[in-house]
């Protein structure tokens, strides 16, 4: 089967964004998810994305077959769910993968309103919660666990991103501040100095002035949030890590040299703090010894966001 080659998409595309949100803000929204994989693929099993009119948001393979999906998506606003393949077991033979394989994309369109809207409930609360495409092409709430094929359907397990909660001063914790939020991750940058404030909120980073060496209490840290330290005063430092080891945090972690680590542990130990050191990182970053502030961010960056994987 032949088909002719795509007119150019004019649509607007948003990589970034959240699918879930825009079809939530959509009444004619069509969710596409990648319900089966044959051999490699450029996004995972259970992967989103919305058409909402002319604006895309998020993506399923490398832009190949995005225009195509469109169309399908477009359709089945007027004949309802639908299961599409492309790659492998394709009827589509011209509209190929690059990286081989298939995919099997499950359309469903205007998804439930309350639904979506009891997911952004429970994501505003960092709560797991699954996401089940029944045999049927319904769309349902279910128990968090795994992404895959259940009983009862195609089950999508969505966590929360991974936040930073960024403690220090100085153009280290601005700039990996900035950098966090141009990434479009959750994100406070708590610091006692107006200076580094200002820096951090010029490129839209969240910022908090932290008004003494303490951990605020009304700050909740859950098992997706990361506590990360860039102070060059290190006396404010013992305070905030041993109330970060009492949490659940998947990464804490603290800049400075070799040295400066075997004091912070030292002054940790004054303080009566034994469990939990061996969660504290330090150095930090998967570039050794960086030094510059841009390099030292995209290098810690790059580190927790391995943790968080």
């Amino acid at each position: 089967m032949m088909r002719s080659d795509p007119a150019p998409d004019t649509r607007q595309v948003e990589l970034s964004g959240d699918p879930l949100t825009a079809a939530l803000e959509c009444p004619d929204s069509v969710l596409a998810i990648i319900t089966g994989i044959t051999g490699p693929s450029y996004r995972p099993l259970g992967e989103i994305m919305a058409f909402c009119g002319d604006r895309h948001v998020g993506s399923l393979s490398s832009g190949c077959i995005e225009t195509d999906l469109a169309r399908h998506a477009q359709q089945s606003l007027q004949d309802g769910p639908r299961v599409v393949r492309y790659g492998e077991g394709s009827p589509w033979f011209d509209l190929q993968l690059p990286c081989g394989g298939g995919l099997e994309i499950t359309l469903i369109p205007r998804p439930c309103p309350q639904l979506l809207a009891e997911i952004a409930e429970a994501r505003a609360r960092r709560q797991p919660v699954g996401l089940v495409v029944t045999h049927d092409l319904a769309l349902r709430r279910g128990d968090p666990g795994a992404t895959g094929p259940t009983a009862d359907g195609f089950r999508i397990l969505l966590v929360p991103p991974p936040r930073f909660l960024i403690f220090g001063q100085g153009p280290e914790a601005a700039v990996f501040a900035g950098l966090v939020h141009a990434a479009g991750y959750p994100h406070l940058l708590l610091t006692p100095d107006p200076a580094t404030i200002a820096q951090a909120e010029v490129t839209g980073a969240m910022t908090r002035l932290l008004h003494w060496p303490a951990l605020p209490t009304d700050l909740a840290i859950d098992d997706r949030s990361a506590v990360i330290l860039f102070f060059h005063d290190h006396d404010w430092e013992p305070p905030i890590l041993a109330r970060a080891l009492e949490s659940p945090a998947f990464y804490i972690g603290a800049q400075g040299s070799l040295r400066a680590r075997d004091k912070r542990l030292a002054s940790l130990r004054e303080r009566g703090v034994s469990d939990g050191l061996d969660r504290l990182k330090g150095p930090i970053g998967l570039i050794p010894s960086a030094r510059n502030p841009r390099v030292l961010a995209v290098s810690v960056l790059a580190e927790v966001l391995l943790a968080a994987a």
